[in-house]
């Protein structure tokens, strides 16, 4: 009952079926009162014609007065009311106080509160229906995949709460057809990066295997031929399974399991396999002074962001270069700078290095243009930042933050 009168239609309906009702008694009172002074004034008018009429027959006052008062009646009485047509059966018609301008008059009461009432319903019926017709069309339209119009909510009731969780259901299904959406563009986006990337080394593949076949008796040229091909392959591979990390991260498939890491235990593996390459190009990774503390993150995939950034810096360092890895921490955010002093980064390109496939115009190095974006993936998604500067004629410089406040 509550959930019913919390409509504020059904209240109004209600009240004013509620105030005809107390019009309808209202008049029925004033008529009754009426009619009962009607009929006071026609006995009070009999009696005066029948008073005068007896004493202007001779009646005596005793005699007329006992007759005015006698309420019993008699045989002789009624048949003298009978010759004079009233009876039982007389028709009310001809009776003055029920005369047609009477009975028309409770005729237009009636009909006047049923015009009311009906107008009153009527009403009612038509807003509902006025409001049913605009729902119906916003859902047909939800069917056919347009959200753009949402149910009124404005009212109270049990009806505007169905259009309340009808309005939540349809965020639902947008929210899922814009995901599925974006699932399906980057899926394309993927498939289309993939083939794009593996048709260059897939070509040189082949060439080089017709190479081999062409020249079986010339093992210098054999194994010159071989040697790029396993390149091609291990450049293959690489591209693969970055491409593979990356789909895995966008698609959310990935959890990270952030722990405590020592951070000198953290770059040392970042380092580990970079060392004797960087004693072979020369190059010198520089760590100040061995860091203390610890930060809260993935340490397998957070050692691989950390070797991205050492792997970009060296690629784009000339020999004898220094890379050099600052650490500093707040109970906050703990932060992990890795600076090189090679040519740096143009400004045209800064803001476009986190680009998947990415390369710069002045780049000379090869590479798969996933590492860094990788690394910015990885980062992000424990909720951390990675940026980059590089101020003219001072190298470049990646920032990478983590927070150190872990959520219950």
């Amino acid at each position: 009952m509550n959930n019913v009168l919390q409509d504020k239609a059904t209240r109004r309906l209600l009240a004013a079926i509620l105030f005809l009702f107390l019009l309808s008694i209202l008049f029925d009172l004033a008529d009754a009162w009426n009619h009962s002074q009607k009929i006071q004034e026609l006995l009070l008018t009999q009696n005066r014609a029948v008073a005068s009429s007896l004493l202007e027959l001779g009646v005596s006052e005793e005699d007329a007065a006992q007759s005015l008062t006698n309420t019993a009646a008699t045989p002789e009485g009624d048949r003298l009311l009978a010759k004079l047509g009233f009876h039982e059966n007389t028709d009310s018609w001809y009776i003055p106080t029920l005369s047609p301008s009477k009975t028309l008059t409770l005729l237009l009461k009636s009909l006047l509160l049923f015009t009311l009432l009906s107008a009153a319903l009527l009403r009612y019926l038509l807003l509902q229906n006025r409001l049913l017709q605009k729902a119906i069309e916003t859902v047909s339209a939800y069917t056919t995949g347009n959200f753009d119009s949402l149910l009124p909510q404005t009212g109270e009731g049990t009806l505007y709460r169905l259009f309340g969780s009808i309005n939540h259901m349809a965020a639902a299904l947008k929210a899922g057809q814009e995901a599925e959406h974006h699932t399906k563009e980057f899926l394309k986006n993927t498939i289309s990066d993939i083939s794009h990337q593996l048709k260059t080394p897939l070509a040189a593949l082949s060439m080089y295997n017709e190479i081999l076949l062409e020249e079986p008796d010339r093992p210098d040229t054999v194994r010159a031929f071989a040697q790029k091909s396993e390149a091609a392959i291990e450049r293959m591979k690489t591209l693969i399974l970055s491409l593979l990390k990356i789909a895995r991260l966008d698609t959310g498939s990935i959890t990270f399991q952030k722990i405590p890491c020592p951070l000198t235990t953290l770059l040392d593996k970042a380092l580990e396999p970079l060392t004797l390459r960087a004693k072979t190009e020369k190059k010198q990774i520089h760590l100040p002074k061995n860091p203390a503390g610890t930060i809260h993150c993935d340490p397998a995939w957070t050692t691989e962001a950390l070797g991205n950034l050492l792997k970009n810096a060296l690629d784009h360092t000339p020999e004898g270069s220094q890379i050099t890895i600052l650490t500093e921490q707040s109970p906050l955010e703990t932060r992990i700078q890795i600076t090189d002093n090679g040519p740096g980064i143009p400004p045209s390109d800064l803001h476009h290095i986190f680009k998947r496939f990415y390369r710069s115009s002045s780049q000379t190095t090869s590479g798969t243009g996933l590492g860094l974006p990788l690394a910015k993936a990885i980062i992000e998604g424990q909720e951390g930042t990675l940026t980059a500067q590089s101020p003219p004629g001072s190298g470049a410089s990646f920032t990478l933050t983590l927070p150190n406040l872990t959520k219950p």
